[in-house]
C-alpha cells in the first residue's frame, strides 16, 4: 500500500554502497538522505561528487526521498532569528540544499533542524512565525524551479519551542504560500500532541508531502507502545500516497533490528487493514 523509505544516518558508519545495498535487500523503495552525513555543507559537494552519490543509488535499484535533517551540524544558520543577515545566508542555504536534492534526485525536504528554529530572547512566537516565512519564501522560487517541496516539520516541546504542533505547521505554510511548501507529520512528534495521531491526519491532509514511522522511545515503528494500525488506517482513508519512512534516534537495538524489524511490522500492519 506504501512505499517504505529508510533514513541513511540510521547505518552510521556504514559504506554508503553497503548500506544501499542492505535497505534494498530489507525490502525499502528507497533511501533518505541527512546532508551531514555526505559532507559539511551541502556547498561541499561538488556536481561530480553529487554525480557519483546518484549512481550508487540507482545501482541499488533505490529512489531518492530526498533530504531531511536540513541544517543539523551546520553553523551560522537560523531560521527565526531577527539578524536579516543570517536569515538570508539560511535562505540561500535552502535554495543550494534544494538543488543538492535535484542533482540526487530527490523531491522532498523535510525542515525540522530544531536548534536552529528555537524562540531567541525577546522573540515572541508570531514574531517568529513571520520571521521563518520571511526567510523560507525567499527561497520557494528556487524550490519551485527545482521540483522540490519543503515538507515543515512540527516537532514537540521535547524537541524544541517553535512549531510544536501540526497546526502550527499549516499555520506558517499558509504565511508562505507557496505549493511547494506542504506539511510532513512525524509519529514521534504526533505522539506529543493532545489530539490523537489518527484524527491530526485527517486535520492535515491534503497537506502532507512526507511521513515519518517511529515511537515515542526513538526506535522504529513496533519497538514502543504505538500502535500503527489506526495511523495507518487514516493515511489510507485520506488516500495518502506518498513515502513511509523510518527516522529512528536510539540505535541500542542494532542497525538490522531496526531496518528490518520496522518494516516487517509496517507490513503486519499494511496487511490488517487491507
Amino acid at each position: 500500500m506504501f512505499p517504505y523509505a529508510i533514513c541513511n544516518e540510521t547505518y552510521q558508519d556504514w559504506k554508503l554502497e553497503t548500506a544501499l545495498a542492505h535497505a534494498k535487500e530489507s525490502g525499502y523503495d528507497a533511501i533518505e538522505i541527512a546532508p551531514f552525513t555526505l559532507a559539511s555543507t551541502a556547498y561541499d559537494l561538488t556536481a561530480k561528487q553529487r554525480g557519483e552519490i546518484r549512481g550508487k543509488i540507482e545501482d541499488a535499484e533505490l529512489d531518492v526521498v530526498g533530504l531531511h535533517w536540513l541544517l543539523a551540524k551546520t553553523e551560522g544558520f537560523y531560521l527565526t532569528t531577527p539578524d536579516d543577515a543570517v536569515r538570508q545566508k539560511t535562505s540561500d542555504y535552502f535554495c543550494e540544499l534544494a538543488r543538492l536534492c535535484r542533482d540526487l534526485g530527490g523531491k522532498i525536504m523535510v525542515l525540522g533542524s530544531p536548534q536552529q528554529r528555537n524562540l531567541l530572547p525577546g522573540v515572541s512566537e508570531s514574531q517568529a512565525m513571520k520571521l521563518a516565512a520571511d526567510c523560507i519564501r525567499k527561497a520557494m522560487p528556487t524550490l519551485e524551479q527545482c521540483d522540490v517541496t519543503l515538507a515543515l516539520e512540527p516537532l514537540g516541546p521535547a524537541e524544541g519551542d517553535f512549531l510544536n504542533t501540526a497546526e502550527k505547521g499549516l499555520e506558517l505554510m499558509d504565511l508562505i504560500d507557496s505549493p511547494n511548501c506542504q506539511i510532513h507529520l512525524d509519529v514521534k512528534a504526533m505522539s506529543a500532541e493532545e489530539k490523537p495521531i489518527p484524527q491530526i491526519i485527517r486535520e492535515t491532509h491534503p497537506h502532507i508531502a512526507h511521513f515519518h514511522a517511529n515511537d515515542p522511545n526513538k526506535r522504529g515503528p513496533g519497538m514502543g507502545d504505538v500502535d500503527f494500525i489506526p495511523i495507518f488506517q487514516a493515511l489510507k482513508e485520506v488516500g495518502y500516497n506518498g513515502w513511509v519512512s523510518v527516522e529512528v534516534f536510539d540505535y541500542e537495538p542494532g542497525i538490522e533490528s531496526l531496518v528490518k524489524d520496522s518494516i516487517a511490522y509496517m507490513r503486519q500492519c499494511e496487511a490488517a487493514i487491507s
